[in-house]
């Protein structure tokens, strides 16, 4: 009977997603941490290094193009067979995981990230830890207006409660992890406007319960105020993007302990033209930016509840600038390098239900860790990819080399 040789580090620093342990052993056999101990080596070799969790990055999109060449990001997906975009989506979570970002949550996925997801947890193919919501959204809302109007292959859509509770419960057959719904328009839907109102109160209301019935968390993006609060009063599991969110929803916001993804970096890139859009979509993101920052001041000290979550998707914001995302947090937020670290790993493993598997460094759970240049947890500055020395996913290092 065989058995799974175990590796060490010995002699590093590590946090291990709450605080500093000092010089210590990690030791782990497969996808399992055997232990993480005091060393008695002489960690001069190693000084420079040390190892934190893998990142889990709560909102992303894998879907789109993988490769090098250019196509237009809003019609492939559209003219792309299904069996072709799956290696794709598998394509991206590697590149993801080759990056240090070990567990992703995919918010609007669907049957395809669900079938790449079983053969990444079954070891079919190496990759990533990855959850899929599946998407109940309205008929000229965010979630349809990717697709020109006169297309006739849309997405599944829900315009009544009946038809809400419908696509929860063919969501949770097929294999979601959770939903995601729409409390308000978006910045890339053609033709949307970031103000309107998504779905009825009674169609919200029953995709919630519905949801939680199955035991489905529930994330609600929004750009306004309005999405904000009806987040709040309906009992949504986390806020995407959090426009809106301002010092008066701030109390009940840390008392409820919602979480809240602010995405900063996509916005900003699309208002301030980083990345090439239409006119449109950078007015509309120009406006959430502004009204974004102006709630976001003092959250941070206030208490409120922001975790990774980056809308990644290889394209606009790649595979990698999460490092960037969460250095963007720490200034906006006014937080501590460790706090901003916090909120990458062992809260967000939190979020998407992994707590007890992942964003930690501790015997029992599962092997994934970055050895890095620095102490991230002291400089936040350290937190770049430039200095990854090595990615370790599911127990196989899946980038860079691990120090002898």
């Amino acid at each position: 009977m065989s058995t799974t040789p175990a590796n060490s580090i010995d002699g590093i620093a590590v946090w291990n997603g709450h605080e500093a342990l000092g010089t210590s052993t990690l030791s782990w056999a497969g996808d399992a941490i055997l232990a993480v101990e005091p060393s008695t080596a002489d960690s001069a070799a190693l000084a420079e290094y040390s190892i934190i969790p893998g990142l889990v990055d709560t909102h992303v999109h894998i879907s789109g193009y993988a490769g090098t060449r250019t196509v237009d990001w809003s019609s492939w997906p559209i003219v792309t067979p299904a069996e072709e975009k799956t290696l794709h989506i598998a394509a991206n979570a590697r590149k993801a995981a080759s990056m240090g970002i070990t567990t992703l949550r995919d918010l609007a996925g669907d049957e395809n990230q669900m079938a790449v997801a079983r053969v990444f947890d079954e070891g079919i193919l190496p990759g990533p830890r990855l959850l899929v919501s599946g998407q109940v959204g309205m008929t000229a809302g965010h979630g349809d207006l990717f697709v020109p109007p006169h297309y006739p292959v849309r997405d599944r859509l829900a315009d009544s409660p009946d038809e809400c509770r419908k696509l929860v419960r063919h969501w949770a057959r097929a294999g979601a992890t959770g939903i995601k719904i729409y409390l308000s328009g978006g910045v890339l839907s053609i033709g949307d406007k970031v103000g309107w109102r998504n779905q009825t109160l009674e169609e919200i209301r029953t995709t919630i319960d519905e949801a939680h019935a199955l035991g489905l968390p529930v994330a609600a993006h929004t750009h306004s105020a309005e999405g904000v609060e009806i987040a709040l009063a309906e009992g949504v599991d986390s806020i995407e993007h959090g426009t809106g969110v301002s010092s008066k929803h701030w109390a009940e916001l840390v008392e409820k302990n919602i979480p809240v993804a602010p995405t900063l970096m996509i916005n900003n890139f699309i208002a301030d033209g980083t990345v090439s859009f239409s006119e449109e979509a950078q007015q509309k993101a120009k406006q959430v930016v502004a009204e974004r920052d102006a709630g976001f001041v003092g959250a941070g000290a206030a208490g409120v509840r922001f975790v990774l979550g980056t809308d990644a998707n290889g394209k606009f914001v790649v595979f990698g600038d999460q490092y960037e995302e969460i250095r963007m947090m720490a200034e906006t937020f006014e937080w501590t390098a460790e706090r901003a670290l916090v909120a990458a790993t062992s809260d967000a493993a939190d979020v998407v239900g992994m707590a007890a598997k992942v964003g930690t460094l501790a015997e029992g759970f599962g092997a994934d860790f970055i050895v890095i240049k620095g102490r991230p947890w002291e400089n936040i500055d350290d937190m770049r990819v430039e200095n990854i020395v090595a990615v370790v996913s599911r127990g196989v290092v899946v980038s860079g080399e691990l120090p002898s």
